[in-house]
């Protein structure tokens, strides 16, 4: 999770946080072997993939908290941390989809997001703004998202768990597909006020 400006920022590059989340960014490409191994002639490896994904959970976690309570939060954190969550999130995309169980418009769905935000970024890049800081929505967007995609691979199988981890996966799916929308047009209105009120000021 993005860590908001809450305490003082350091321009340090070799702290735990900074390290955690640079660990999480290796494991992407772990990640997405594990899960298209199958596709490859190779034996099915969903277990280890899962627990990749629960690893980089937690030190997702971890990254945020000992940021806040050891005065770590750096400008190297702050781009890592969320790059490590987009990059697990279209990975899990390209995996789930390549295996036919993500049906590609919802990956279309969730992509054209992604697409939206960096237009902003762009924008705002432009006229000289940094990045809009990740609020509540996009945090509890990425939370059902990285719940919902472990839950779907799971569902790949046969037996009561599959149909169970179905179901919650798909809800959990849903909500934050929904979420993840909703925020991104909460960053749009922000920009567009950023951009109205430096315009005004000029």
């Amino acid at each position: 999770m993005e860590v908001q400006e809450t305490a003082v920022q350091t321009d340090r590059v070799l702290t735990i946080p900074n390290i955690l989340s640079a660990a999480r960014l290796v494991g992407v490409p772990l990640f997405l072997w594990l899960i298209l191994r199958p596709e490859f002639g190779g034996p099915k490896s969903d277990g280890w993939a899962l627990l990749v994904l629960a690893l980089s959970g937690i030190s997702d976690y971890l990254d945020g908290k000992l940021a806040r309570r050891w005065s770590q939060i750096s400008s190297l954190g702050r781009v890592l941390d969320p790059a490590a969550d987009r990059l697990y999130i279209l990975s899990t995309l390209v995996g789930l989809t390549w295996r036919e169980i993500l049906p590609l418009w919802v990956t279309c769905v969730l992509l054209a997001r992604e697409l939206l935000l960096a237009v902003m970024v762009l924008i705002l890049r432009r006229h000289g703004f940094p990045p809009p800081q990740v609020n509540f929505l996009g945090k509890a967007a990425t939370f059902n998202l990285m719940y919902a995609f472990p839950l779907l691979l799971l569902s790949d199988g046969s037996g009561w768990l599959a149909s169970l981890a179905a179901i919650f996966g798909w809800a959990f799916a849903g909500w934050g597909t929904t979420l993840y929308w909703w925020a991104g047009i909460l960053y749009v209105v922000q920009v567009r006020r950023v951009i109205k009120a430096a315009a005004t000021a000029d």
